[in-house]
């Protein structure tokens, strides 16, 4: 049952502290501060914005294998897409981590982190905050951020169409397989007619 005035928001920052190197860590600590505000801009629930985004990283540091057997563990089945994308386990394996190990049940918070590497069709609003809160936290430094974030900060529905169009046309470019959820979550926002330049 979700209890937001019983989190023990000390207990978490230390255990992410300690399963992450310290760049990792401190680049959790900005999610959680970006999720917070883009929350508050957009009408999120910041307590779960806050959580998530604090979260959201916590398996980033596990080894792969590890990863994969916790994932097994955990009753969850890979798509051939996620087997061939080892950088997406950490989010499936997080999102299991805090339901099984944290005993946080709340769907909103679990597919927040679930998704915060993909998206996906049929977003909710926090998932779209986490996401986008990823990609333009403070401690980001790639080449577009401040455009990203500019476009973020007008429209999350727009943020998301300018970062699934790059995350697509960069897989192409590789030559790597793109995720169903990625490209659904496109064709989602282009059917809708939201546009970006």
């Amino acid at each position: 049952m979700w209890q937001p005035e019983l989190i023990p928001w000390d207990e978490y920052e230390q255990l992410v502290r300690s399963r992450l190197k310290p760049s990792r860590y401190e680049h959790s600590i900005c999610v959680m501060k970006r999720s917070v505000q883009l929350a508050e801009r957009f009408g999120a629930d910041g307590t779960r914005a806050r959580l998530a985004g604090l979260l959201h990283d916590i398996m980033k540091n596990v080894e792969p294998k590890e990863m994969l057997q916790f994932i097994e563990d955990s009753g969850i089945i890979l798509l051939y897409a996620d087997m061939c994308a080892p950088q997406l386990w950490h989010a499936i394996a997080g999102a299991a981590y805090i339901r099984r190990e944290l005993h946080i049940d709340d769907e909103e918070v679990l597919n927040a982190v679930r998704y915060h590497t993909t998206g996906r069709a049929g977003m909710s609003l926090l998932e779209k905050v986490v996401y986008l809160a990823d990609l333009t936290s403070a401690d980001r430094d790639y080449p577009d951020v401040k455009k990203t974030r500019r476009i973020v900060d007008r429209s999350l529905d727009e943020g998301m169409l300018y970062s699934m169009k790059f995350l697509i046309t960069d897989l192409v470019k590789d030559c790597r397989v793109l995720h169903p959820d990625s490209l659904a979550c496109y064709d989602e926002l282009v059917r809708n007619g939201i546009h970006v330049d």
